[in-house]
């Protein structure tokens, strides 16, 4: 059989080799080369999705032997939880390549990083060996940290810095626990399979795992109070940047939550579980409040990733706390529906501000005003993604954090104080739309041209995909809860 989830990781990475050789490459030849790369990408992981997943388990297992002596090996494969955001990177990834195909800015290099991160971010995502999930979760870093350092705005080295600093410092307690785990596995080995099957730490020594895996896995979220590296790595990043940064690497965090703390640690999770679950509501609370103090679109846009990822956080912890088998499956169907929903509706607003930001050169939310009128199309597609954000019915974030409240309720009523965070998000969203396209347009807005058809065909694909799951969430929610409601722990 074709190791069709091998070649939609390394696809990439055999791209960015080409274009390593050849140094002369034009910058058109350089985008040419990313999209076509991309799109085949996105088509492997579409057959992957064709191919389908197993009730109560991985499909799909492609192996090798990699360190034989240390029991490593490189194994890969899906299920319902890992699948959607397989499909989401790679959509995300093409849409990216395709927005930043207008840049003359060193553009074979930025193609060369580009295509290294999908490699590592897919690799992330179908990893079922512990060291090779941490060997793609650390590379994945290196690629972001040059791409915000040689492409951001004017303090892109601090915030690049600080990005690289919190990201890999926080990823050494990840380290310690894989170690840890596997020196305690009879015989020794990295299989992330039999971990979940048979967790090897138990008592003391599973809640020290728990500990440092909640660590890293809190700042690469960001959950509250490690989160202070993403409003600045957002704003100074490229727009492709953000868009890949929130939609995709974000993910790595709450994925990891679940593959390695819940499935792995599940009796000290449940110990722990209170604790996790007060740290969402705060980030939840925390990220909507400080997001409606801003003024910049794309900080606010940050902050609002705090909020939302914190409904993720909560979800994973009202999973591990939940008695019953049907409540802790629409637990964790909310929140991984929440990842998906959070990385096309943010992915879209980052767009847009991107867009934005090209064409007025200021972010500023009070230098705007009655841009309806001028660039009718960007105004209602913003309009629309943050009706999305905001979680209105029928559009993406309704149906998963539904689900996550509903959860929330049964299992820890108190916590569903985390609710006010809507109320604040739709108040904050609404002042935005009233600030930069509600009333007269002021003069030096008059000439803004609307969205071109390169725009256009990175927008819509998002748009639809938001209405859809909002509509028939079933799209995805029938893969994930495959998965979710056949865990044993």
């Amino acid at each position: 059989m074709i190791p069709v989830i091998s070649l939609a990781v390394f696809l990439p990475l055999a791209g960015a080799l080409v274009l390593m050789a050849l140094p002369g490459t034009s910058t058109r030849t350089a985008h040419g080369i990313g999209i076509a790369v991309s799109a085949a990408t996105l088509l492997l992981t579409l057959v992957i999705w064709a191919r389908g997943i197993v009730p109560g388990g991985f499909a799909q297992i492609e192996e090798a032997v990699w360190i034989d002596a240390i029991g490593a090996a490189y194994r890969v494969g899906v299920d319902g939880i890992s699948l959607p955001l397989v499909l989401l990177t790679g959509l995300l990834f093409l849409l990216s390549f395709i927005y930043q195909a207008k840049s003359s800015d060193r553009a074979r290099s930025f193609v060369i990083l580009m295509l290294m991160l999908e490699t590592a971010s897919i690799g992330t995502f179908v990893a079922l060996d512990a060291l090779l999930f941490y060997v793609f979760f650390e590379v994945s870093l290196v690629s972001m940290y040059f791409m915000i350092a040689g492409w951001g705005g004017a303090e892109r080295q601090r915030a690049a810095l600080m990005f690289f600093l919190y990201t890999l410092l926080g990823s050494l307690p990840l380290l310690l626990a894989i170690l840890g785990m596997f020196l305690a596995s009879d015989p020794y080995t990295f299989d992330m399979r039999l971990w979940i099957e048979n967790p090897p730490l138990v008592g003391a020594g599973a809640m020290l795992a728990l500990v440092a895996m909640l660590f890293t896995f809190a700042v690469k979220i960001p959950a509250f109070p490690v989160h202070t590296w993403l409003p600045a790595a957002h704003v100074q990043a490229p727009t492709v940047g953000s868009v890949i940064l929130a939609g995709v690497m974000l993910k790595f965090g709450t994925y990891g939550l679940v593959r390695f703390a819940l499935q792995m640690t599940p009796d000290a999770f449940r110990t722990a579980g209170t604790v996790v679950l007060v740290i969402g509501v705060i980030g939840a609370l925390y990220g909507a409040f400080v997001a409606l103090a801003q003024s910049d679109l794309k900080r606010m846009i940050a902050y609002t990733s705090v909020n939302h990822m914190g409904y993720v956080v909560i979800g994973v912890a009202v999973a591990a706390l939940a008695t019953s088998p049907d409540m802790r499956a629409v637990a964790l169907d909310g929140a991984t529906l929440q990842m998906i929903s959070h990385g096309l509706v943010t992915g879209a607003l980052f767009f847009i501000v991107g867009m934005l930001k090209d064409r007025a050169h200021t972010r500023e939310m009070d230098r705007f005003g009655g841009l309806l009128k001028v660039v009718p199309i960007l105004g209602w597609t913003y309009i629309l993604a943050a009706f999305a954000s905001l979680g209105l019915p029928g559009l993406a974030h309704f149906p998963a954090e539904f689900q996550i409240f509903l959860a929330t309720l049964n299992v820890s009523p108190f916590a569903v104080v985390a609710i006010l965070a809507i109320v604040v998000v739709a108040g904050l969203y609404l002042r935005s739309i009233s600030l930069v396209f509600l009333g007269e347009p002021k003069e030096e807005w008059l000439k803004m041209p609307d969205l071109d058809r390169r725009e256009l065909i990175v927008l819509i694909p998002l748009m639809i995909l938001v209405i859809a799951l909002g509509i028939a969430p079933g799209l995805v929610l029938d893969m994930i809860h495959t998965t979710t409601s056949s865990l044993g722990f």
